[in-house]
């Protein structure tokens, strides 16, 4: 099975059709709807749903889903994670996913390694990595200014960061 991204989570319901709220994660947050199938999980598992329709509703993305036709199917589905294949998102010419920087090691300019990115963060003044080993460090994610070079393929992000930070 092709890697899981979890893309967004399920707020709620919207409405008395089987509409459903959700937090969105990709940028812009519509982009979420282009993803498919949807593999809902909550406690008691996971369950494929198709989008039949959905748009942007003010800060959220709302989406009727295959199977949920009332506002009680959609209320059951609150904080369901939202997880898609890595192989549904469109191919870049040139770039990378959030997603595709997860797990790769991350080594400042001395060659001291920093951790694992264990995730990134959206702050609104600039983006955050989660990198973890011994201890979780917090790094600006500015590229040439603090993250000198990434390297998928070889699972590697070089940055300007003193290991004392």
């Amino acid at each position: 099975m092709s890697q899981l991204i979890i893309v967004g989570e399920i707020a709620g319901a919207f409405g008395i059709k089987g509409w459903v709220k959700i937090f969105s994660h990709t940028d812009p947050i519509q982009n979420i709807l282009d993803y498919g199938p949807w593999l809902l999980t909550d406690l008691d598992g996971t369950k494929e749903y198709k989008v039949l329709s959905g748009r942007v509703h003010g800060n959220y993305v709302i989406a009727l889903l295959e199977g949920v036709e009332d506002r009680d199917k959609a209320q059951k589905l609150k904080s369901s994670k939202i997880s898609v294949s890595r192989e549904s998102f469109p191919r870049l010419e040139s770039g990378y996913y959030w997603a595709d920087l997860i797990g790769l090691q991350v080594t400042n300019l001395d060659g001291v390694g920093l951790g694992t990115i264990e995730q990134m963060l959206s702050t609104g003044a600039n983006d955050v990595i989660v990198a973890k080993a011994e201890r979780e460090r917090l790094i600006p994610f500015v590229m040439g200014t603090f993250v000198k070079e990434i390297n998928v393929g070889e699972g590697k992000m070089l940055v300007d960061w003193d290991a004392d930070f």
